[in-house]
């Protein structure tokens, strides 16, 4: 039976509640140097640590979903979550909070690569991509709407509010999953294997998650997905790290900043919007190919202006409307690819192009403490480096002949 709407928000909600909790905190980033009398680079280490377990432990649970079901990670992930919002509320310091925000991350990372998961396994074909479009936009709407918000808490209520809706939103989620996920494994265990003992199913699902990453790594057509994908996140990560820093150097506070970022991901919904209506006309690959494209030229100009000295909110955040079209175009349809290769082992393929994306990832907005923030110049080298890379992984996979035509 096809999956019921409700089932289909269900899983959609959990995807994007790692996103949400990643970026409703962004506009208070700028504050927090002043606040806990520390250098702006350590600051970056609250987003960088989040982003990083984020990733790394998508390893453990896209394989631990395939042997004892997507449902039970997801309840796991959010329970870590929920404590981590907790902790991060009540952080007296810089380090703790970073500390918090690492465990933040390495709950929310289940609902990520689960979710995609198990989109694999209620999905078909072309249908499959267009969800993983609904996704995409879905997934764009967070950034813009966690500044916005975040950036009003902040200063309606002051920053530690902002990881108290966090830990609300995991309480709802938690229930929505208990209720409405199914319960049933998503790979059954081999005929003669015992249920018996909790060591024993441990062991069991770490054995599958050895032998599930090795093949993967066996595959050069998996691998270039996986780059493409990473790079591409490093790049829009790093935009989301820092923007908030750049657009403050140009008179922008909390409470508007997440006004001019969400043009970006609008944008990014807009490219997933397109890819939901032309997949099955044009394919997957024709989408990545205009994608990379849109994406090149966005950063392209992004830097022409900032050396041309045209240091404006609009001169930034413009330019990348079409990198955003462009990454809504190019990581469905790749991500699609990505995980359909092997079916059976779709949660540690969702897993392991999830955690290459979030280490990526933490690498930019890590060095988005490095560069000047007086202008958005130092910023738009890091994002073109990014795309460039992006674009090279995905001309060698073109070149191995790995890149099937279509995403479904």
């Amino acid at each position: 039976m096809p999956p019921s709407p409700a089932l289909t928000a269900n899983l959609i909600a959990q995807i994007a509640y790692g996103l949400f909790a990643m970026t409703v905190c962004l506009p208070s980033m700028a504050e927090w140097g002043a606040l806990f009398s520390r250098p702006q680079d350590q600051v970056q280490l609250t987003f960088s640590g989040f982003v990083l377990t984020f990733g790394v432990l998508q390893l453990a649970y896209g394989p631990l979903s395939d042997r004892l079901g997507r449902r039970t990670m997801i309840l796991c992930g959010l329970s870590v979550c929920i404590v981590g919002s907790v902790m991060a509320a009540q952080a007296p310091d810089l380090p703790l909070l970073v500390a918090a925000r690492a465990l933040q991350g390495a709950g929310a990372a289940a609902g990520m690569v689960v979710g995609r998961a198990a989109v694999q396994d209620l999905f078909h074909g072309a249908q499959r991509t267009r969800v993983m479009a609904y996704v995409g936009m879905t997934l764009g709407l967070c950034p813009p709407l966690g500044t916005v918000v975040g950036g009003q808490i902040h200063v309606a209520l002051g920053w530690q509010f902002n990881f108290v809706l966090v830990a609300a939103m995991g309480v709802v989620l938690f229930a929505a999953a208990w209720w409405g996920l199914p319960r049933r494994r998503a790979v059954e265990p081999a005929p003669g294997a015992s249920d018996d003992g909790v060591a024993a199913a441990g062991l069991s699902a770490l054995g599958h998650m050895g032998r599930s990453y090795a093949q993967l790594l066996r595959r050069p057509d998996y691998l270039w997905h996986a780059a493409v994908l990473a790079f591409t996140t490093a790049a829009f990560h790093s935009f989301l790290a820092g923007a908030p820093l750049v657009l403050r150097s140009y008179g922008i506070g909390p409470g508007e900043v997440g006004f001019f970022i969400m043009t970006v991901p609008l944008a990014y919904i807009v490219g997933n919007f397109v890819t939901s209506r032309l997949v099955q006309r044009l394919g997957g690959a024709v989408l990545m190919v205009v994608g990379q494209g849109l994406s090149l030229t966005g950063t392209v100009v992004l830097l022409g202006l900032g050396l041309a000295g045209v240091h404006t909110p609009l001169a930034f955040v413009l330019p990348l409307m079409l990198l955003g079209v462009g990454h809504g175009m190019l990581v469905p349809p790749c991500i699609v690819a990505m995980v359909a290769l092997v079916p059976a082992l779709a949660g540690a393929a969702s897993a392991l192009g999830g955690v290459s994306q979030q280490f990526a990832g933490a690498i930019g907005g890590y060095l988005v403490g490095w560069v000047d923030h007086a202008s958005h110049t130092g910023l738009a080298v890091i994002m073109l480096c990014a795309t460039v890379f992006a674009s090279m992984a995905r001309m060698f996979a073109v070149r191995t002949g790995q890149v099937p035509r279509t995403a479904a």
